[in-house]
């Protein structure tokens, strides 16, 4: 059986801002926008990587969600500890200086990890924690 990750959820609160963060920060591609106002998901993804995507969703949209867990929803994400995700890069230098130049809340400088990676880590405009590792 042959499976592969292709499209991974993280909230936005900010439809712009977090179109802004994915595309003009980090360079993903927009490969669909639909819905209005915050209420908007939108999926983004690495250039040349077609089948890999992450869909920017409205927290809290199933309407099987209770408004409690919608008030626990928006209070983890406003601590920046409901959603995150592990990203790549050959070179970890100069995808953190574009980062930092986009006025990202930086987590972590890049640093070299006990368990043997060397990674940074930032937050998106939603509190999303986004760790991106050095490709050896």
């Amino acid at each position: 059986m042959e499976i592969t990750i292709h499209t991974t959820a993280l909230p936005h609160d900010d439809p712009d801002a977090s179109l802004a963060f994915y595309r003009d920060v980090l360079g993903f591609e927009v490969r669909s926008d639909v819905g209005q106002g915050k209420m908007r998901w939108i999926t983004v993804g690495p250039a040349g990587q077609p089948g890999t995507s992450i869909l920017l969703a409205p927290p809290g949209a199933d309407p099987g969600i209770t408004e409690d867990e919608r008030r626990t929803i928006t209070e983890m994400m406003a601590k920046g500890t409901y959603g995150w995700i592990l990203l790549a890069t050959p070179d970890l230098n100069a995808l953190f200086e574009k980062v930092q130049a986009g006025d990202s809340e930086v987590v972590q400088e890049p640093t070299e990890q006990p368990y043997g990676v060397r990674d940074c880590a930032f937050r998106d405009p939603a509190g999303n924690l986004i760790r991106i590792q050095e490709l050896r």
